[in-house]
């Protein structure tokens, strides 16, 4: 085996030295990206397949990986490409934001035909070549610039119209959990007043009886004046005594 001379040493730390850079400046890129576009995150043009995503995924993860990156934030670069692979190999996410890239590719065009309108060399141009002019406009980084911006915007958007209609939700959501327990309490209320009601059942039972036989209730220790001569317990009038002539 050769040994390891004083050049291959320095060329060894001379490329970790460079490995360690490319890394850390992975890291700022990702961190840097707009949080709604996955395609960002992974460096990835919007027409990129599923297999391309998860080809990039892999070699972005081994980049910034913790065990192998020393960034501080290297941890969270790492979450933020798993996020986007998830969301790119997720059938339904992926057609929502492929859905929003076709919107913003159709302002664009509808932009472009009416600044077309305005310029006629150029309108002459993209009749004779049938539409090739407007291919190589798409395919430039002018073109995909713009495209990117307003994939951005209209993201932002959509997210923000998201947001506004979960917080509606959510207080719809509190309002009928409060409606909710006003009932219970309600209701819990009602039968503590029942159970309360039921108690006093034999007290009032007892104070009924006690009423239908004095005719009223009196108090305790009350000393009750003797009844009329003229007064008959049959009867609920008074009988009056009778003049003689």
């Amino acid at each position: 085996m050769a040994a390891v001379t004083e050049e291959d040493l320095l060329l060894r730390s001379f490329m970790a030295e460079v490995s360690g850079v490319e890394r850390d400046n992975e890291v700022a890129r990702i961190l840097s990206c707009f949080k709604l576009n996955p395609f960002e995150h992974l460096n990835l043009s919007f027409d990129s397949s599923v297999d391309d995503v998860k080809k990039q995924y892999r070699k972005l993860s081994l980049l910034v990986h913790p065990d192998k990156c020393k960034h501080p934030q290297a941890k969270e670069a790492f979450a933020a490409l798993a996020k986007a692979q998830q969301l790119l190999l997720d059938l339904q996410e992926r057609e929502y934001i492929l859905s929003q890239v076709n919107a913003a590719k159709e302002e664009l065009r509808l932009k472009r035909k009416k600044e077309l309108k305005k310029d006629n060399a150029s309108k002459l141009k993209a009749m004779v070549d049938e539409g090739k002019f407007e291919q190589q406009y798409e395919q430039s980084e002018e073109f995909k610039q713009q495209l990117k911006i307003r994939v951005r915007e209209i993201l932002t958007e959509q997210e923000w119209r998201r947001r506004k209609m979960q917080m509606r939700i959510s207080e719809e959501e509190g309002r009928l959990k409060k409606e909710e327990e006003e009932t219970k309490e309600m209701w819990k209320r009602k039968r503590e007043h029942e159970e309360q009601w039921e108690e006093t059942r034999d007290q009032r039972v007892s104070s009924w009886r006690d009423f239908m036989k004095t005719g009223k209730k009196g108090k305790k220790g009350e000393i009750r004046p003797p009844k009329l001569k003229t007064e008959d317990p049959n009867k609920s009038y008074v009988q009056r005594p009778v003049k003689r002539g």
